[in-house]
């Protein structure tokens, strides 16, 4: 399976492509302004430098949030555009579950990005990447009150909150 992979969801642009799980081309670069014309160029450059063209894909990738509202409303909106044009399947998937994909020694993920004004969008879950939490946005006296819940080792929780 050939898959095209777009994240635009933060300042960072990131396109890979790849063929049966495995990454065959990834390029990653910061933009801070006008993300929107330079996706389409870099989409079209990265598919010189795999052995297949656009159109051989069969899934396309895109992250849908949380993150910047005007980065994720371009990654979707060119996600939908070749998916459409090429009546290709589009796979939404959440920024908060990419950050759970990150080797941790912990029954439990917490995911977060900062909100502001002490609160967070977060997700939590299991080490299989099973949702324990759903993506929500929340404050973060009371992601510290779920984390009893989830049991969570303290330690673990205070890593990955002084990270954001």
């Amino acid at each position: 399976m050939k898959s095209l992979f777009i994240n635009t969801s933060s300042f960072f642009m990131s396109i890979a492509i790849l063929e049966n799980g495995i990454v065959l081309y990834k390029k990653e670069e910061e933009f801070l302004v006008d993300m929107a014309s330079k996706i389409i160029p870099e989409i079209e450059l990265s598919f010189e430098n795999v052995p297949f063209g656009l159109t051989d894909i069969d899934k396309i990738f895109v992250v849908n949030g949380p993150g910047s509202f005007t980065g994720i409303r371009v990654g979707v909106t060119v996600a939908k555009i070749i998916g459409w044009a090429m009546k290709k399947d589009i796979i939404p998937l959440s920024s908060l579950e990419l950050l759970a994909t990150t080797p941790i020694a912990s029954e439990n993920i917490i995911s977060a990005i900062d909100a502001r004004r002490g609160s967070v969008f977060a997700g939590v879950y299991d080490k299989d990447l099973n949702i324990i939490m759903p993506d929500q946005y929340i404050s973060l006296n009371e992601l510290n009150k779920l984390v009893n819940i989830y049991k969570m080792s303290r330690q673990n929780v205070q890593k990955i909150l002084k990270s954001i």
